[in-house]
């Protein structure tokens, strides 16, 4: 399951203006270590579902307590892919294809609440501006996001309407967030 964080914070006018809390990943984490990630996600167990799980992932790895979470979290849909993975040390073509399905959560969050890095898995947190989140989906921006946290961040931005259907390849874009064979 994978959660993103999207409050309003009053601006000028009056007028709430979305932000998103991010992670940055430990710089020892064995994949993608000090890369960019969502507040939280984690790997779907078996034995409990994806809300009891998102609540156990918001409590270890923000600190997020359980009845915020409860509140805030709102299932948001699923992505589906699949990717070609290499064997660890391998140049050749050696790997398998990976399906993936990603249920994702909106969480939301008062806005005095910071989260707190609890299990080692990340850094610190901090706010980016739904502009910043706009720029970070350029493939040339200079600090990268966990390559799987894209898709649930580009899914994110057209439900919410940051990216419209008059966008050239709209709906190129939304096929592909569940192109991925869910069996």
């Amino acid at each position: 399951d994978d959660s993103d964080d999207d409050e309003e914070e009053e601006g000028a006018g009056g007028k709430g203006k979305k932000k998103m809390w991010m992670a940055r990943r430990s710089a020892t984490k064995s994949k993608y270590p000090g890369m960019l990630d969502h507040i939280v996600a984690g790997g779907q167990p078996a034995g409990i579902g994806p809300m009891e799980n998102v609540i156990k992932e918001c409590e270890e790895e923000a600190g997020v307590p359980e009845s915020l979470a409860r509140d805030g979290a709102r299932p948001a849909g699923a992505i589906s892919y699949e990717t070609f993975v290499r064997r660890r040390g391998s140049d050749d073509v050696d790997g398998v294809m990976s399906r993936v399905v990603l249920f994702c959560y909106d969480l939301d969050l008062p806005t005095d609440f910071v989260p707190k890095a609890m299990d080692g898995e990340v850094d610190y947190f901090f706010k980016w501006t739904m502009e910043e989140v706009m720029q970070s989906m350029d493939p040339d921006y200079p600090d990268p996001i966990k390559p799987n946290c894209y898709p649930v961040i580009i899914d994110y931005l057209l439900r919410e309407g940051y990216i419209s259907p008059e966008t050239p390849g709209y709906l190129d874009v939304l096929r592909e967030l569940r192109s991925g064979d869910c069996r």
